[in-house]
């Protein structure tokens, strides 16, 4: 079964659900605001996709932080990341077959499972 990450209350979330349940995908949902997110979990993403992709550098969070973006790496936005977890991207799907798939795009979904 995949894991949608994310935050229940978001209106990109909430549309996210609903394609899945209108595609009768079976899911687990972390919410990482109530169930906190593990370092491993954070390194594997950092990892896979970097700190550019899964930050939301349009978001208010990602706004209001007094940070020198320009030194940022994977590491150093880490524990940052840690506690503004409102700053990552949503949602973030981990698939089955360990694919991760960021945001919420229609096409990019059906691609997704449809292969």
């Amino acid at each position: 079964m995949l894991t949608i990450y994310g935050i229940k209350n978001c209106d990109t979330m909430k549309k996210a659900f609903l394609w899945l349940d209108e595609n009768s995908v079976a899911y687990q949902f972390h919410d990482y605001k109530k169930s906190d997110l593990d370092e491993n979990t954070l390194n594997h993403w950092l990892d896979t996709l970097g700190w550019q992709a899964i930050v939301n550098q349009k978001g208010t969070t990602w706004r209001k932080l007094a940070l020198d973006k320009n030194i940022l790496d994977n590491q150093t936005i880490k524990p940052i990341i840690l506690q503004n977890l409102s700053m990552i991207k949503r949602p973030l799907l981990m698939l089955n077959d360990g694919q991760m798939v960021l945001g919420f795009d229609k096409e990019e979904w059906q691609k997704a499972f449809h292969r």
